[in-house]
């Protein structure tokens, strides 16, 4: 019987190997998202905006989320009092989720107050979704000030991270 545990548990721990080796492997391996995706998302002004908008020679850190996302939420509030350190990067914040859901997002989190967030909705195209194979959210994509991917976190990082890895970009 203990044998029969013993292989059982290593074969699971095989296999979580395995399959982190492989997540990791996915975003130097998936040429699809060396660039940023080409999103067009409808915005708090009721507008469509695309990558055209972002301007050139800055990193932009893309952030798949949903507003009813606690973990989304609670990465917010982890952000908030270290924008001063992100202003010189463009976040834009892409979820799939109501017009009148992203509205209220914006207003909770007083994003009014940073110019360098854009935040909208795809509707229900699901497009950069799936460009980005996200599973979870918040799905965060950082590509540096010349449009080449430097980092995907599938979980959200610690914001310390997040400011690192963008001085970096």
């Amino acid at each position: 019987m203990k044998k029969l545990l013993f292989i059982l548990f290593a074969l699971v721990t095989i296999t979580g190997c395995t399959q982190a080796q492989n997540a990791q492997s996915d975003e130097k391996s998936n040429p699809q998202i060396q660039k940023l995706a080409p999103y067009r998302i409808l915005n708090t002004d009721s507008v469509y905006v695309t990558p055209a908008q972002l301007k050139k020679n800055k990193p932009v850190m893309l952030i798949y989320f949903s507003p009813d996302c606690s973990h989304c939420q609670h990465m917010m509030y982890e952000m908030q009092p270290k924008m001063k350190e992100l202003a010189n990067v463009q976040i834009v914040m892409i979820t799939f989720t109501s017009y009148p859901m992203i509205k209220a997002f914006y207003r909770d989190f007083g994003i009014s107050r940073y110019p360098n967030i854009t935040i909208g909705t795809e509707g229900y195209t699901y497009k950069v979704q799936q460009y980005y194979k996200v599973k979870t959210t918040p799905y965060i994509a950082i590509y540096d000030a010349k449009g080449k991917l430097v980092k995907t976190y599938e979980k959200p990082p610690k914001i310390e991270e997040l400011i690192k890895v963008v001085k970096k970009a």
